[in-house]
């Protein structure tokens, strides 16, 4: 009887501590702030360059979520050594979680302004053929790469692999759409 008196009391202490400290653990709306502030400068990056302010505004809520729960205590995560590498890692980690919840997501990567200015896709395409387009070219991707951190880590910095995705953007085009591609001088021409 005195054991269960004991490990009720230590129990109950327990919980009294954690209540009393959760308060102290959660961050406060001024350093999530400045957490989203830091994130802007992530803004020229692949991936996040595309997004509405609307849509960064989500994506960097999300980034901060995902470090205040992984480090409650918001000095602590400040005074850390390489904080900023710890911020850039959860910021690729965020982008490759929304790549693999949605392959419409690569709309941000690859902007259809941007494949229409490359010579990739033709100009006043409806909504419903650029969905095609990027799932088909999602496939295309997941097909050839390992994982989406390969693929991001391939679009952010391989020549190689530039082409690469190129031609998976091309294949894509020319299946949806019967085009002919030639490539005259470098220069790609959709027929």
């Amino acid at each position: 009887m005195i054991k269960k008196g004991l490990l009720l009391i230590i129990a109950a202490a327990a919980v009294i501590v954690s209540v009393g400290c959760s308060k102290e653990h959660r961050w406060s709306e001024r350093e999530r702030a400045e957490l989203r502030k830091e994130l802007r400068a992530y803004r020229d990056m692949v991936y996040l360059d595309n997004l509405a302010e609307l849509e960064f505004d989500n994506f960097s809520g999300d980034v901060v979520e995902a470090i205040e729960f992984d480090y409650p205590i918001y000095t602590t995560f400040v005074e850390m050594p390489g904080q900023g590498d710890t911020v850039e890692v959860y910021v690729v980690s965020t982008i490759v979680e929304e790549l693999n919840a949605d392959p419409h997501n690569m709309r941000n990567i690859y902007p259809y302004p941007y494949l229409v200015s490359e010579g990739i896709l033709p100009p006043d395409l409806n909504h419903q053929a650029q969905r095609a387009f990027y799932e088909c070219f999602s496939h295309k991707v997941k097909r050839f790469y390992p994982s989406t951190a390969a693929f991001f880590n391939a679009v952010v910095g391989d020549v190689a692999d530039a082409s690469q995705i190129t031609d998976m953007q091309l294949e894509c085009a020319a299946d949806l759409f019967d085009w002919g591609i030639i490539e005259v001088d470098e220069t790609i021409v959709v027929e």
